[in-house]
């Protein structure tokens, strides 16, 4: 036992080291080269299900899954040419009652006087638990994406669907107009020439979010956020003019980061056209953009001093579809809804600060290039 451990000099302070090794809570094991037991501590017993006179009476590589009996080899390798002074891998062990543990493996060598490797020292933690967890987020993680592409294919059939019967609809209705003159004047015919105009809208909005899918990595690019700003500021310069709107772009001319342009476009496009349509009447609209680096976002924030919304009534309901706060007679409660997803799908998020009568502000998180 005289590698085992450095020299004491007391039987009492050997009964201390032996104190510690056996009630660790990790399990501890002192092997030969060739992996039989030389020593093993009590939590190993524990974990294993065997008692110790079972462990010395069997080679380590009787218990070990059959698929993790190579797991070592390289690193081990390394171990024994001095490139390294220890490792650490994940391996499968059968329990005595015949379950599979994970177990997280640091491996260190115990050298003689001469210095070269006369055994090792294996420390053994329980990672069943965390591996169970990873494997049914994965699974979760499958049957969400199933789900998400059942779900697409399931848009993409009802919008091209209803597209299509909303297209009758109209047709037929004009083809009674054609043959009976007099039908305009019926209530009933008005009617349903507004419930037809009212589902064709509808399927418009669908077709809209149908198209809000995952983005792919090869479709994302490095784009310069002030450039699309300043282009988005002129392509709504009639309508600022028009409001006495002032826009102020504070965005470095530098700035990048990594989306699809044409959700750029819309994510900017969107929020601007927002900020003016919930202007105050009381008071010149002004709206400030502003961008930052955090960690590995931009953050890009639109402010402006308009109508503010009450976030304690509407703020869980912000970004809800058909979800509409002010009585503009052309919101419809899809803009937000659409524009989140695409700040979403591009790897962001969304934050809102406002209050009523005062203003409002969007954060948006986007990967900076």
């Amino acid at each position: 036992m005289k590698n085992l451990y450095p020299r004491v000099s007391s039987p009492e302070t050997y009964d201390f080291l032996e104190q510690i090794f056996n009630n660790t809570y990790d399990g501890i094991v002192i092997l030969t080269l060739d992996g039989d037991w030389i020593k093993v501590n009590n939590s190993i017993c524990d974990l294993l299900g065997y008692s110790r006179h079972e462990l010395f009476n069997m080679n380590i590589e009787n218990i070990v899954f059959r698929e993790d009996l190579g797991v070592h080899e390289k690193k081990y390798e390394r171990l024994m040419l001095g490139n390294t002074e220890g490792y650490r891998v994940q391996q499968r062990y059968f329990h005595k009652d015949g379950s599979i543990i994970w177990v997280l493996i640091s491996v260190s060598l115990i050298m003689n006087k001469e210095g070269t490797p006369s055994n090792m020292i294996w420390q053994f933690s329980d990672i069943t638990g965390r591996k169970r967890n990873q494997d049914k987020l994965k699974m979760m993680l499958k049957v969400v994406r199933e789900q998400n592409e059942r779900l697409t294919s399931f848009a993409s059939i009802v919008t091209h669907n209803l597209r299509s019967h909303s297209g009758n609809l109209s047709t037929i209705a004009e083809f009674l107009e054609e043959d009976i003159p007099l039908i305009n004047s019926n209530d009933n015919f008005d009617l349903m020439k507004k419930a037809i105009e009212n589902l064709q809208e509808t399927v418009s909005h669908l077709t809209d979010v149908a198209k809000i899918k995952v983005v792919e990595e090869s479709q994302i690019q490095v784009l310069n956020l002030y450039d699309y700003v300043e282009k988005s500021i002129y392509n709504i310069t009639a309508i600022a003019k028009n409001t006495n709107t002032s826009i102020i772009n504070y965005i470095d001319e530098e700035l990048c980061v990594k989306a699809i342009p044409a959700y750029l476009d819309s994510i900017i496009l969107n929020f601007l056209t927002n900020a003016i349509k919930y202007r105050s009447e009381k008071r010149l609209p002004k709206i400030r953009l502003t961008a930052s680096v955090q960690d590995d976002y931009v953050i890009f924030k639109i402010g402006d001093n308009g109508l503010g919304i009450d976030m304690e009534k509407y703020g869980d309901k912000l970004f809800q579809m058909y979800n509409t706060f002010h009585s503009n007679k052309d919101a419809v409660g899809l803009g937000l809804f659409i524009t989140r997803n695409h700040i979403e799908s591009l790897g962001g998020k969304v934050i809102v600060t406002s209050e009523v009568d005062v203003g409002s502000e969007f954060s948006i998180y986007l990967k900076s290039a």
